[in-house]
C-alpha cells in the first residue's frame, strides 16, 4: 500500500484547484474547495478501500503547512492595528456574546434534542479552530473526536453560506462581516474571508483568536449551567 501513497497528493491538488475554477466562473457558494474534495475523495476512498491513513500520509505535508498557514493570517490582521486599537471595546464584546451564543445553542439544542451531557459536551466548541475544540470538548467531559467533527461540519456550513447570509441580512461593514465569519466558522470562514476582501479577513483574523481564548476560559463554567438549565 505504501507504494500507492504518491498519487494521494496530486489527487488534493488537482481536486481541490478544479473546485477552485469552477467555483470562480459559475460563483456558486456549494463549489466550495474543501466542499467539494470532502465529496470527491471520500467516496474514492470507501469505494476502493484504500485506508485513510495511507492517503493521508501521502498529503501529509498539506497538514504540515496548516500551521504556517494560520500564522500568515496575522500579517493582515498587524495591517489594522489601527482600527483594532480604536474599537477593542466593541471587538471584545461582540466576540464575547458570539462566542457564548454559539456554546449555549450548540451545546443546548442537543440536549433539548435527547442529546447525552458527554455528547453535547462534544458539540459545545463547534465554533472554535480544531485544536481548541478538541481540548475544550475533551477537558468538559466530551469526546476529542466528535468535537473535530463538528469543528469541521460548522467551517464548511459558514465557508459556503455564510456570506451569502450576511448579504440576505445586507450587512456590507467589512469589520462586522469578517467578525461574524471567525467567530461563527473559525479558520475556514475566516479563509473564504480572506478570498472576499483583505479587510475582513483581518478581522476574521482576530476573531479567530479571541473567540478561541474566550471559549477555553468560559467553557468549563458555562458547559454545567447549561446542562443544569436544559438537560
Amino acid at each position: 500500500m505504501m507504494a500507492n501513497i504518491w498519487w494521494s497528493l496530486p489527487l488534493t491538488l488537482i481536486v481541490f484547484f478544479a473546485a477552485r475554477r469552477l467555483g470562480m466562473r459559475y460563483k456558486m457558494a456549494l463549489l466550495n474547495p474543501l466542499l467539494v474534495a470532502m465529496v470527491v475523495i471520500i467516496p474514492f476512498l470507501l469505494l476502493t478501500g484504500i485506508p485513510y491513513d495511507h492517503y493521508f500520509q501521502g498529503s501529509k505535508i498539506l497538514n504540515d503547512l496548516l500551521q504556517p498557514a494560520v500564522v500568515a493570517l496575522a500579517f493582515p490582521l498587524y495591517e489594522q492595528l489601527h482600527q483594532i486599537r480604536a474599537r477593542w471595546k466593541s471587538i471584545i464584546t461582540i466576540c464575547f456574546a458570539g462566542s457564548v451564543v454559539a456554546m449555549v445553542t450548540g451545546a443546548g439544542i442537543a440536549l433539548m434534542m435527547g442529546a447525552t451531557p458527554e455528547i453535547a459536551a462534544s458539540i459545545l466548541p463547534k465554533s472554535v479552530t480544531t485544536p481548541i475544540a478538541m481540548a475544550v470538548g475533551g477537558s468538559i467531559g466530551g469526546i476529542p473526536a466528535i468535537s473535530a467533527v463538528c469543528v469541521i461540519f460548522v467551517g464548511v456550513l459558514g465557508a459556503v453560506f455564510g456570506h451569502s447570509l450576511l448579504n440576505a441580512m445586507h450587512i456590507k461593514t467589512k469589520s462586522a462581516r469578517g467578525l461574524a465569519m471567525g467567530t461563527a466558522s473559525h479558520a475556514l470562514g475566516t479563509a473564504r474571508a480572506a478570498e472576499m476582501d483583505y479587510q475582513e479577513g483581518a478581522f476574521s483574523s482576530l476573531a479567530l483568536v479571541i473567540c478561541g481564548i474566550i471559549t477555553s476560559l468560559i467553557a468549563p463554567f458555562l458547559f454545567p449551567l447549561i446542562v443544569a438549565l436544559v438537560g
